[in-house]
């Protein structure tokens, strides 16, 4: 039916304005951590629904769903390589404050499909790769019938190129969305169509109906749908 995509809470990089990378050893904050034990509460009774937690192998994601994981019985944990974060090559732990001055910045903000970062990934590269990672997951979580529900936890860069394709954004606007730190986008993924419903949602979050119709709501939604 759909895929809740959870940005990682709240990190001892994010606080540190470092950027992160694929370091290992980047777990949450207290902020973080308090994020997370919130998750499962966010979901509500839908959490019920879900028939899988897909994640990033780096640790702050591990952190983020691990009392999502604890509440659930027979929900399978997915460990996802196509869900990790960017490869920031010669960027990965440098302070922010001084990658602002680097030339390669303006291009990252301003058209980042022409972004590649020395002796990393280019940002193009990025979004495919996770574009694709998603679409395959849904493929297979979201059941023949298109019922199934699935929480993918992921960080803000592969979040922000899934949510633009979805939107059908070019990858040069995708800087145009806010995804902040534990926030939840729900995705809907049909033949006929792909839905957004939510972006960087960070209270409790709306899903959509399980009987929702597929065809977009003329004047708007209504305001019906289920939690």
């Amino acid at each position: 039916m759909a895929v809740i995509l959870v940005r990682h809470g709240r990190s001892t990089a994010n606080t540190a304005a470092v950027l992160a990378g694929r370091s290992p050893g980047i777990g949450l904050d207290e902020v973080g951590r308090d994020q997370a034990a919130q998750l499962p509460a966010r979901l509500g009774e839908r959490g019920a629904d879900l028939v899988a937690i897909a994640r990033s192998p780096l640790q702050r994601c591990a952190e983020t769903v691990a009392p999502l994981v604890d509440g659930l019985t027979g929900v399978p944990q997915v460990i996802v390589d196509g869900l990790t974060e960017v490869d920031y090559g010669e960027w990965t732990n440098r302070p922010l404050r001084e990658l602002v001055k680097e030339p390669l910045w303006q291009t990252v903000q301003r058209q980042p499909s022409a972004a590649v970062f020395p002796g990393g990934e280019a940002m193009s590269a990025m979004a495919n790769r996770a574009v694709t990672t998603v679409r395959e997951l849904d493929a297979q979580y979201g059941g023949e019938d298109g019922t199934g529900l699935w929480v993918a936890c992921t960080h803000g860069d592969i979040i922000k190129a899934v949510i633009a394709d979805a939107m059908g954004l070019h990858l040069d606007g995708f800087q145009r969305i806010v995804v902040e730190p534990a926030s939840m986008s729900v995705i809907r993924y049909h033949p006929r169509q792909t839905y957004v419903h939510t972006v960087n949602n960070t209270a409790h979050l709306s899903l959509p109906a399980r009987d929702a119709a597929l065809a977009g709501a003329v004047g708007g939604a209504t305001g019906a749908g289920g939690r």
